[in-house]
Parts: C-alpha cells; structure tokens; sequence
C-alpha cells in the first residue's frame, strides 16, 4: 500500500491505496474536489459538509445512471447475439437452398446434354421441321 496525500475542499488527507495507483487516487480527489468547488461557485458558502454531501450525491447519481447504462447496452448486446444467431441460421438455410438448387440446374443441363449428345438414329425417323 502506498500513502498519497490529497486535498479535498481545501484540507489534507492521507490516503492509502495500491501501488501504481496514485495517480488514478490523486484524480479522483481533484474531481472531488472541482465538484465541491463548483457547487460553491453555484451555492455560495452553505457549509463544507452540505457541500461535499451535495457533490457525493452527485457522482451518486451519475454512478447510477452509467449503471443503468450498462444494464441497457448488456440487453442491447445480448439481442444483437441473438438477432446474429438468427441471421448466421437464416444465412445457412439459405445457402442450403442455394446449393440445391444449383445441383437441381446442374443435373438438368447434364441431362439436356445427353440428350443432345445422343447421335441421330441413320434411317432419317430425325426430320427438321420447317
């Protein structure tokens, strides 16, 4: 654990936190503190508790909102799989119908060219009509 110390509405605090994540804690004391700040500019001196109250409820509110963000776009995600799913099925199925009916043209045309790859009986039953 390593100590970082923050200022938060113009008072020090010692903080502990991983190693390596100083930074990460010295920013989100400086949001923090940018947040009281703001309300302050807004409100005007109506005390340090109110106004980190205020700021707390705040980041509360977004923190709700980015999870019922998330909860929406895992709902988003898991009907565009589904939504895949059907296509790569719809896809498949009309590949199948696709091959088969190729093979069906396939072997007419060869049948067709037997037919007229067949050679012409000799006693002339073969007349051309005109």
């Amino acid at each position: 654990m390593s100590p970082v110390n923050v200022t938060i509405n113009g008072r020090q605090f010692r903080m502990a936190c991983e190693d390596g994540q100083e930074d990460h804690l010295r920013g989100l004391a400086k949001g923090l503190d940018d947040r009281i700040a703001a309300l302050r500019g807004q409100f005007g001196e109506i005390g340090d508790a109110r106004l980190t109250v205020m700021a707390a409820l705040m980041i509360a509110d977004e923190l709700a909102e980015t999870g019922r963000t998330v909860k929406r776009l895992e709902t988003d995600l898991a009907s565009l799989h589904d939504a895949r799913g059907a296509t790569t099925a719809r896809t498949q199925a009309a590949q199948t119908a696709l091959v088969a009916a190729f093979t069906s043209a396939a072997e007419r045309i060869e049948g067709i060219a037997k037919k007229l790859n067949q050679p012409t009986p000799p006693n002339g039953d073969h007349v051309a009509q005109g």
